[in-house]
Parts: structure tokens; C-alpha cells; sequence
């Protein structure tokens, strides 16, 4: 009997001691989808062209692109995440660009209004003016809840690209919706 009492007893405060507060836990978003727009300024300056040359001379980009963005991801960490998808960028005639992008993402206090940054790559995966492309950068930004699983988004990114033999600097703005699996995430799937 005295055993039994003891087991029932060490049983209990191992529960009491290895149990977690739901209050305190951070919760993270588990799978999700985040669709975003985003346009941006060219930041290299334009070299001087040679319009009465005989050579064909690539054209660097213009100063304005825009784009659309689509990524899903697991969210397995509190504090990081991972996305792949896909990316349509256009820069100029004829660079229609379609981008196969891996975004790592890293969030700063999870939950109702994070502050995040996602790390970017891509490579070019159509034909166009340009071949092999591909483009690296970052975006900083704050997520704010909307309901029990979409939050907004909006943020600044800065990009490096390489088209063919010239390059490019772009910052911009983005602006998207976050849609994730986990309802508790937020304030407003508490129950």
C-alpha cells in the first residue's frame, strides 16, 4: 500500500514538474501559405549607351520593378520557419522573370504582431532576354493578426540581381497575407 502511495505520489509531482503552462509556451504557425506583391526601385545608376554603335548592347533594367510572390512553409520552430515557391518578377520588356525561390524565415516575438526577416534565393526558371538568372536578399517586416488563421503583412526588401552580364539593386516595398494551420497562433483562436 505504502508503495503504491509512494508511485501515485512520485507520478504526480513528475506532472506537476514536466508539465507546461499554455500561458507562457510560444506557439508557432505550423504549415502556411503567404501570398505578397511587392515593387521596387532600381538602385544602380544607368552606365552611358552608345546608340551609334554597330553591336547589339544589352539593355540594363529599369528603374521599377514589381512582382508577385507565392510561398509555403513549415513553421517547426517558434523562431523559424521555411518556405519554397515560386516568383514572377518584371523588370523590363521581354524580362518576364519566373523564379524558383527558397525563403528561410526568421520570427522575432511569435504571435499577434511578429517582426520577421526572410532570407531569399531564387533561380530563373523560364527562358527570356535572359538566361541563369537568379537573385539573393532580404525583407523586414511585421505581420498583424486578422483572424483566427490569416495575418497581413507588410515590409521593406532589399535584392541583389544578376541578369546576365549586368547586375541589379532593388528596394521596394511588399505587402501580403499570411494563411497558417495553427488557429491558436494568434489572439483570436483562444477559446
Amino acid at each position: 500500500m505504502i508503495k503504491n502511495l509512494f508511485l501515485l505520489l512520485t507520478l504526480s509531482s513528475s506532472m506537476l514538474v514536466f508539465s507546461q503552462n499554455t500561458e507562457t509556451k510560444k506557439q508557432s504557425m505550423g504549415f502556411y501559405f503567404n501570398p505578397s506583391v511587392n515593387v521596387g526601385l532600381n538602385l544602380k545608376k544607368e552606365r552611358n549607351t552608345d546608340y551609334n554603335s554597330q553591336y547589339v548592347q544589352q539593355e540594363i533594367p529599369r528603374k521599377l520593378t514589381y512582382g508577385i510572390t507565392a510561398i509555403g512553409g513549415y513553421n517547426f520552430l517558434p523562431n523559424f520557419a521555411i518556405g519554397t515557391g515560386f516568383r514572377y518578377s518584371f523588370m523590363q520588356d521581354n524580362f518576364h522573370l519566373i523564379y524558383w525561390v527558397i525563403q528561410p524565415k526568421i520570427v522575432f516575438e511569435p504571435g499577434d504582431r511578429p517582426f520577421y526577416i526572410d532570407l531569399n534565393y531564387g533561380k530563373q526558371l523560364n527562358n527570356a532576354v535572359v538566361n541563369n538568372s537568379e537573385f539573393w536578399g532580404g525583407r523586414l517586416g511585421i505581420q498583424v493578426s486578422y483572424s483566427k488563421r490569416l495575418s497581413q503583412e507588410g515590409g521593406i526588401f532589399f535584392e541583389g540581381h544578376k541578369l546576365g552580364s549586368s547586375n541589379a539593386k532593388y528596394v521596394g516595398l511588399s505587402y501580403g497575407i499570411t494563411i497558417f494551420s495553427n488557429k491558436n497562433y494568434t489572439g483570436y483562436g483562444e477559446d
